[in-house]
């Protein structure tokens, strides 16, 4: 059963986070023509963004599987992977506290620069608004799993 919410947490991430949003960001950008020659800055721009963002997180996934020994399907305080059971200061997490969702809204701006619309923009400020509430919440049980250490934590390093 462990296995399986653990696997299901990757999933339910996987798909929210790199399928549904985008998807969302195409939709309420009327839908454009993915194929559109948006000019080769722009495209590059894009390409920097979606990739680096999707490598933020991805290496941040595997560091908190392998030293974390937790996975990072956690939502506004309820358990969907079991979650880690070290905290995590190196690796992606000297950069800030949250590099999976840092990561996560580099990507999505690449969406912002490829579709170039305000409706874009928006939802990527609502996603950033209902995470900030998930990142906050995440931090109370932080403190409350590893106290002192998470403290320190946070005194030297920045939230994004």
């Amino acid at each position: 059963m462990k296995k399986l919410r653990e696997i299901a947490g990757y999933v339910l991430g996987g798909v929210m986070f790199v399928l549904l949003l985008p998807t969302i960001m195409w939709l309420v950008s009327g839908s454009p023509d993915l194929a559109v020659h948006i000019g080769a800055l722009r495209a590059s721009f894009t390409g920097i963004l979606i990739l680096g963002g999707l490598s933020l997180s991805i290496w941040t996934i595997v560091y908190m599987k392998t030293r974390g020994k937790g996975n990072p399907m956690d939502a506004f305080g309820k358990e969907i992977g079991p979650r880690t059971q070290h905290l995590m200061t190196d690796g992606p997490y000297r950069l800030n506290r949250n590099p999976m969702l840092t990561g996560t809204l580099i990507y999505l701006a690449g969406f912002i620069v490829w579709f170039w619309t305000w409706q874009t923009l928006l939802v990527w400020v609502l996603f950033f608004a209902i995470m900030f509430v998930q990142v906050l919440t995440e931090e109370h049980r932080l403190r409350q799993d590893f106290g002192e250490e998470y403290e320190k934590y946070c005194k030297r390093t920045r939230r994004f």
